[in-house]
């Protein structure tokens, strides 16, 4: 802290704690001792390493989304006075508990309703979730502005444009520049792509990541996301945000401000360090590894994404400006095709195929309420499950207001 300045203990919350997000922000609480108490934790399944987690850091409530693991749960904290409950509604109460700060670390739409809670009680809340703010949008910023809610954004390029984001400039920023690795695949072409399995796909040559980012990642359609979610978060329209593929992972992103000067966030590829940063926000806190060293990289490389051999990027800008329920569409779409391809269900080039299948489909209308985005979202689910085995769907309302798509194969 600043002059020496002892910091009060802040309160905390961590959705999705056993996610690699989660366990990372874990990580930074254990290095700084008297720092932060931990007021609730949730996990998935994982419930062995949810009840290490609580045992440890002793929250007052623990939440796991499977029910199935309640008992096994249960029964691993039974000597700690914290409380324990499991499925949709342990996650909402664990959002709503007291904590000042919330990290919304789970992964896809499903972390979109306790993120709503921690919202709409006024936290603190940093994400490192892209999916909730492309599938909510708007309704999820309006929100956050109703109940004076502040949203932080943890995932490495969001922050870095952040960090370098000159708001008092704001009429003077010429666009944001979002850098991506470029995934396993880079430098293969598509033919050399179609084959790969999902082992491969998962081998990020520089971030440790958790398995449906990983896959995004080599289909860039991280970086599509991120464009949709920069959209929301900077208030800049599409043809503002630009893509570079940057290999080294060093640059995490720029702005580039009418002067002609261009400001840039540089740091190792570890997720530490923008967590810690919204962590600690407004302040800083020291976080312990490798420090980067320019001179022992020595070279930093850029260059335009390859628009044929990765479609994720088209396909969101697509989404983006047809606006509605489009982006809502392309996640829900991306989401259920990343789980076939780990399934192994489908080929690694399906995986755009087929959102871009649901794209072309009857538009959905603009969601109003997040009850609506959890609805259309599920519709848009059903529907790509559907395509995929080839069969037609036609939604509970006979296509009055949402998605009737056309029967299909791959």
């Amino acid at each position: 802290m600043a002059g020496g300045a002892v910091a009060e203990m802040k309160t905390v919350t961590v959705l999705g704690s056993t996610g690699s997000v989660g366990q990372t922000t874990l990580g930074l609480f254990e290095s700084a001792p008297g720092r932060f108490r931990v007021v609730a934790l949730t996990g998935g399944a994982n419930w062995r390493l949810l009840a290490e987690q609580a045992t440890q850091f002793k929250p007052e409530f623990v939440a796991i989304a499977e029910p199935r693991h309640l008992k096994q749960l249960e029964a691993a904290l039974s000597g700690l006075s914290t409380e324990v409950a499991a499925g949709p509604e342990a996650l909402l109460e664990a959002a709503r508990r007291s904590a000042e700060w919330v990290m919304a670390g789970i992964v896809g739409v499903a972390g979109l309703p306790p993120t709503m809670e921690a919202v709409r009680r006024g936290a603190t809340v940093a994400f490192a979730n892209k999916e909730c703010l492309v599938s909510a949008g708007t309704v999820m910023l309006d929100e956050v502005a109703r109940a004076g809610a502040t949203l932080l954004p943890a995932d490495s390029e969001h922050n870095a444009i952040f960090q370098v984001f000159e708001e008092r400039n704001r009429e003077r920023i010429d666009r944001i520049i979002l850098t991506a690795s470029g995934g396993p695949f880079r430098e293969l072409d598509l033919a050399g792509m179609a084959g790969k399995s999902p082992e491969e796909a998962l081998a990020h040559p520089n971030w440790d990541m958790g398995r449906k980012i990983s896959i995004d990642s080599a289909t860039m359609m991280n970086k599509g996301l991120e464009i949709i979610e920069a959209h929301h978060l900077f208030d800049l329209p599409e043809d503002r945000i630009d893509v570079l593929v940057h290999p080294q992972s060093i640059v995490h992103s720029l702005v580039s401000y009418h002067d002609g000067s261009v400001l840039a966030q540089l740091g190792t590829p570890d997720m530490a360090t923008p967590i810690a940063n919204v962590l600690a926000w407004p302040d800083r806190m020291a976080v312990a590894g490798k420090r980067l060293d320019l001179s022992e990289i020595s070279r930093l490389t850029f260059q335009a994404p390859d628009p044929e051999r990765f479609p994720a990027l088209r396909l969101a800008r697509e989404a983006l400006r047809a606006g509605g329920g489009a982006p809502l569409v392309m996640n829900a779409a991306n989401e259920i095709a990343v789980e076939e391809f780990l399934a192994g269900r489908i080929g690694f080039l399906d995986i755009a195929r087929i959102v871009e299948a649901m794209l072309e489909a009857a538009p959905v209308p603009v969601p109003e309420t997040i009850d609506q985005v959890l609805e259309f979202d599920a519709e848009a689910r059903r529907a790509t499950r559907a395509w995929v085995a080839g069969r037609s769907f036609i939604p509970d309302n006979e296509g009055k207001d949402a998605i009737a798509f056309a029967a299909a194969s791959l």
